[in-house]
């Protein structure tokens, strides 16, 4: 990591994490609460449900503009296919596929344009692993999985691209519990597997253009199975024939977890969760050294309290009014 200069004790949550990581492009994005939604089952992930709650995505470097996506959408023959239950991720506070526009979803849109440009941007890293994106934290209950799956949702709605939301947290696998989708074979028994198409563990969805990946049977050599040539293989097989497809992996906390650091390193981007006044900034800087296999980390602050002229997205639209 880069040495730092000493930081102002009094200075808030986001004025230190610029000052740590010299960000240069910031995107603030104040999160809403959902009307009347009851709380999540982990109100720690609902970071929506607070009164003031925010989401400000905060990135390291500046990206060039997408080049144009013209390939369509690709239907695959067969395969599994699964219904994603509206209803529950209402009741969990969470975006709903063709819901009206509310305050989250309007967030969201902003966050998922900060990822689409670094995804489509030009540098040293792969264009296929550009698409990759990994959404971490350095804690447990700080929001990863909340804000990959609305993320996900939001990228969903994109017309030019494919979604696989992928179950990278294999010791607490929550994205088809909570989408309301059963589980199965998925990621690790790809990986075990090298005869088998990782494709053929993809989870359709009657949501357009989102596709799941649970993360499949249990193992206690996680780490070393994603250490693997054959992972590489494996990502490259989710990603070289799909042009237009995005991968959101959750993982586990970078502090509580091994597969984090190396997830890190099959991936172009990397969204870190932060919860606002409440994540150590030492457990920050810890968790971003780990993740050191990725070039490009960017910083998602949710719960923190929105000033006085901050953006109330979805009132324009009629929501909360």
């Amino acid at each position: 990591m880069n040495q730092h200069s000493a930081l102002k004790p009094s200075a808030s949550l986001l004025e230190r994490a610029a000052a740590i990581y010299d960000f240069g492009a910031q995107m603030r994005a104040p999160v809403q609460p959902e009307p009347k939604a009851p709380p999540a089952p982990e109100p720690v992930e609902a970071v929506q449900a607070d009164e003031e709650g925010s989401t400000i995505l905060l990135l390291d470097r500046a990206v060039e503009a997408p080049a144009p996506v013209t390939a369509p959408r690709r239907k695959r023959a067969g395969g599994r296919r699964a219904a994603v239950s509206r209803d529950q991720l209402q009741e969990a506070g969470y975006i709903v596929p063709d819901g009206p526009v509310t305050g989250l979803a309007e967030e969201f849109r902003i966050i998922k344009r900060q990822l689409l440009l670094g995804a489509a941007g030009e540098g040293s890293t792969a264009a296929d692993k550009r698409r990759l994106i990994l959404a971490c934290s350095a804690n447990p209950d700080e929001g990863k999985t909340f804000c990959a799956i609305n993320l996900a949702l939001s990228l969903a709605g994109e017309k030019d691209v494919e979604v696989l939301l992928v179950d990278g947290d294999f010791v607490k696998p929550e994205i088809l519990s909570t989408l309301g989708i059963e589980g199965g074979a998925g990621l690790i028994d790809a990986i075990c597997d090298p005869a088998a198409d990782p494709n053929d563990y993809v989870i359709e969805t009657d949501v357009e253009g989102l596709a799941v990946l649970p993360a499949g049977r249990h193992a206690n050599d996680v780490t070393e199975l994603l250490a693997s040539s054959r992972t590489k293989d494996v990502f490259a097989a989710l990603t070289a024939n799909y042009p237009n497809r995005i991968i959101i992996l959750d993982s586990p906390p970078a502090l509580m977890a091994s597969p984090a650091s190396v997830l890190a390193t099959h991936v172009g981007q990397v969204m870190m969760v932060v919860r606002a006044d409440e994540t150590p900034e030492a457990d920050l800087r810890e968790a971003i050294a780990l993740l050191s296999g990725c070039d490009t980390v960017s910083l998602l602050l949710n719960g923190a309290a929105p000033a006085a002229s901050s953006r109330r997205f979805g009132s324009y639209y009629g929501y909360g009014q």
